[in-house]
């Protein structure tokens, strides 16, 4: 998919701010050995000027949302920033109100804040020594990297006393996800090595965070156990990751491996923004080749990849026999030129989006539509020789943004047979395409703000895509190291 409109993906932190310190005049007195405090008029200030962005640009503010409710949260948001807070406090208070908005591209993101910021928020020596799934209420232990004894398919029942549930259940309000897609919040909120920053490590650290934790252990034979483990640093979480692909060399992020008579062919991020390598001829050499030695089966692994390049496309134009439209539906922004007032705290990578709207066509009181030429989305065009084998889509929650869109798409158009759980994203529309980073000068913080709707032409449901074969994780395949989506989808 092609567009006028560089694309970056802000959940791989593109566009990062340049490191500043918070504003002297946003702090308070100090107290005897405690944190600064956030003065109100400061807190009170960004609230404002987030206000006036989000109600004036953000075009799915209200898709979920009524104009009461939006404005009756802005209030309440107002009401808390009226007392002294901690940077802390503060950031838990903005992410929980981005959150209602229920736009998996709006949040005080993590890889968008100042240094001095992510340093004092997000660097702490208190991250669980493990990686995990949230299976529903469950938390489930997939992988033990710092050796502390708890198997993989264990269970936390409990972290200091308190019941796991309860964590997931405080941690919840500040998940983003389209919609009232949970299942999108609960991987969101699982450990699994995919990120930089795990969002579990930001906001369990900022509300239960400790340098060790008394943790009551289900092992997978049922027997229950306590266990004292240590807090991990960043840099710790970061050296064990398994999914903390390096984008910036010239090194392939993609593998394809033969498992019998199939393929598999495993993206584990399209996040190639600033990447060097030649992705595009690489995916070309391999479907020659699964062509040439008529491999008569592909399995395409999505499950780990949130999104950013539309990759997918190159891969769709492998597959399909005809051209297709990439998405029913009506790109939508909400004004014509960004407002004089709001541009010195619209950071971006591109200044064009200050003039987003600007041959856009007025279509209500709310919208314009993006239908000039320079604005359209290029149709998916069959290119090369077609692979004709048996194609199957390995989908997950994890799957909310350009790997949603595929995932949609391949749903609209049968290229493939979609296999394990219901995507992230949401048939509604989601936002995104062309973002600002709101900087809030009063604090020092930052929101991400998306600038183009995507609206269905024809309704859809509030949920993501959901697969033609279900295929649920369950603990007894992680204790045994069995991967049974994976199973199913070369049966």
């Amino acid at each position: 998919m092609t567009s006028s409109f560089t694309r970056r993906a802000i959940l791989e932190g593109a566009g990062t701010l340049a490191a500043s310190a918070i504003p002297v005049t946003a702090l308070g007195a100090q107290g005897a050995g405690g944190p600064a405090m956030l003065r109100p008029a400061a807190m009170q200030a960004d609230v404002a000027i987030l206000r006036d962005a989000y109600e004036q640009l953000h075009p799915g503010l209200l898709r979920y949302n009524t104009p009461r409710e939006i404005d009756d949260r802005f209030a309440q948001l107002k009401a808390a920033a009226g007392r002294p807070m901690t940077l802390r406090a503060f950031y838990l208070t903005l992410s929980r109100f981005l959150a209602t908005v229920r736009c998996g591209h709006s949040y005080a993101n993590f890889y968008n804040q100042p240094r001095t910021v992510a340093a004092a928020l997000f660097e702490a020596s208190d991250r669980l020594p493990f990686e995990f799934l949230w299976l529903d209420g469950a938390m489930v232990v997939t992988a033990d990297p710092f050796a502390t004894g708890i198997a993989p398919g264990s269970r936390i029942v409990a972290i200091d006393g308190r019941p796991a549930e309860a964590v997931l259940a405080a941690l919840m309000p500040f998940a983003r996800a389209d919609g009232h897609n949970d299942a999108k919040r609960r991987r969101l909120l699982s450990v699994q090595g995919d990120d930089r920053y795990e969002y579990f490590d930001i906001f369990f650290s900022l509300m239960f965070g400790r340098d060790r934790y008394r943790l009551t252990v289900d092992d997978p034979r049922g027997q229950r156990r306590s266990a004292i483990v240590r807090g991990i640093s960043l840099a710790a979480r970061r050296g064990s990751a398994h999914g903390g692909i390096d984008v910036t060399t010239d090194a392939p992020v993609w593998t394809l491996a033969r498992r019998g008579d199939a393929a598999i062919l495993s993206m584990p991020s399209w996040g190639l923004y600033d990447s060097k390598w030649d992705w595009r001829s690489w995916l070309d050499d391999k479907v020659d080749r699964l062509v040439a030695e008529r491999v008569p089966r592909l399995v395409v692994d999505l499950r780990a990849n949130e999104g950013g390049l539309d990759c997918g496309n190159a891969l769709a134009a492998r597959l399909l026999t005809r051209e297709v439209r990439f998405e029913e539906v009506r790109r939508l922004v909400r004004y014509r030129t960004a407002p004089a007032a709001l541009r010195p705290y619209l950071d971006t990578w591109d200044r064009s989006f200050d003039h987003l709207g600007e041959k856009a066509t007025r279509i209500d009181d709310r919208f314009y539509r993006l239908d000039a030429e320079q604005d359209q989305i290029d149709p998916v065009t069959p290119r090369g020789r077609r692979y004709e084998g048996s194609v199957r889509l390995l989908i997950g929650p994890q799957n909310s943004s350009a790997t949603f869109q595929f995932a949609d798409f391949a749903r609209r158009t049968r290229i493939a047979t979609l296999v394990g759980q219901g995507t992230g994203g949401n048939r509604r529309g989601i936002n995104g395409g062309c973002f600002y980073f709101l900087k809030l000068p009063g604090t020092g913080l930052e929101a991400d703000l998306p600038l183009i709707g995507r609206f269905p032409v024809t309704p859809q449901p509030d949920e993501g895509v959901q697969p033609d074969i279900i295929v649920p994780v369950v603990r007894a395949d992680i204790a045994s190291g069995v991967d049974r989506q994976l199973t199913r989808a070369l049966a």
